[in-house]
């Protein structure tokens, strides 16, 4: 089925805040490129915004300005459904500081689409090939409890894929996480690959070792050295049992 603009509108995403380390993330796959630049809105100790369907990347900075002026994930919601006269062929997921997390899916979306909320986490998805997209993310993420967040949503987003993804298939992915800085601690994209989840697990497994690295870097710029030497030095530390 084709969206009111002649193109096939479908994507699948999970959003998470983590209460142990105050991180918020998003996992996201669609056809068409570029679903980084559009869909993910986040900002460090606020909230988390996700525009998607026939999105309008304006939603996202509109609901992290209203999560930033106390509005909850719930009324942060309705004031973007009120301002929208699009909003049903919208499907928009918010979460706020406290974990409050809510969802709207519009009803000019095709099936199968909809979304699972729990406190911290939405998974949803539109043009789905079923529900299972969606509720193999939510399952997978909430299976893996205590790990780092950006590690939960790459294996949920892997698991969306798994259950069936989307129709037309997936061309695009991202994962964006941040913690307490202005600055993401984890933003990886691509863009135009066959297997585009596929690829960002690669590079995310290539990433994760650095990510420390590259985050504390800004405040200590001479103390860590290069990075392929300072990843080393931490894998053999872990290896002898040293902290």
């Amino acid at each position: 089925m084709l969206g009111p603009l002649g193109e096939e509108f479908s994507t699948f995403a999970i959003s998470a805040r983590c209460a142990e380390s105050g991180k918020f993330g998003v996992a996201i796959s669609t056809r068409p490129m570029a679903v980084g630049t559009r869909c993910p809105f986040v900002k460090p100790g606020l909230g988390v915004v996700v525009t998607m369907a026939v999105t309008d990347p304006r939603l996202g900075p509109l609901g992290l300005r209203l999560l930033g002026l106390g509005y909850s994930a719930a009324k942060t919601l309705d004031e973007i459904s009120i301002s929208d006269p699009h909003i049903e062929h919208r499907q928009i997921s918010v979460i706020d500081r406290d974990g409050n997390a809510v969802a709207r899916t519009g009803k000019a979306n095709h099936d199968w689409s909809g979304h699972f909320c729990e406190p911290g986490m939405v998974a949803m998805g539109n043009g789905l090939i079923s529900e299972r997209t969606a509720s193999a993310m939510a399952d997978t993420f909430k299976r893996m409890i205590g790990d780092d967040l950006e590690a939960r949503l790459m294996s949920a987003l892997e698991a969306g894929r798994d259950a069936g993804g989307q129709h037309g298939g997936q061309h695009s992915a991202a994962l964006v996480v941040y913690r307490t800085q202005e600055y993401p601690l984890v933003d990886l994209r691509v863009d135009e690959h066959d297997e585009p989840i596929g690829e960002l697990r690669r590079i995310f497994d290539l990433y994760r070792p650095q990510i420390e690295y590259y985050e504390t870097r800004p405040w200590q710029p001479t103390a860590l050295g290069v990075v392929e030497d300072w990843v080393e030095a931490r894998a053999k530390a872990k290896a002898g049992g040293k902290p």
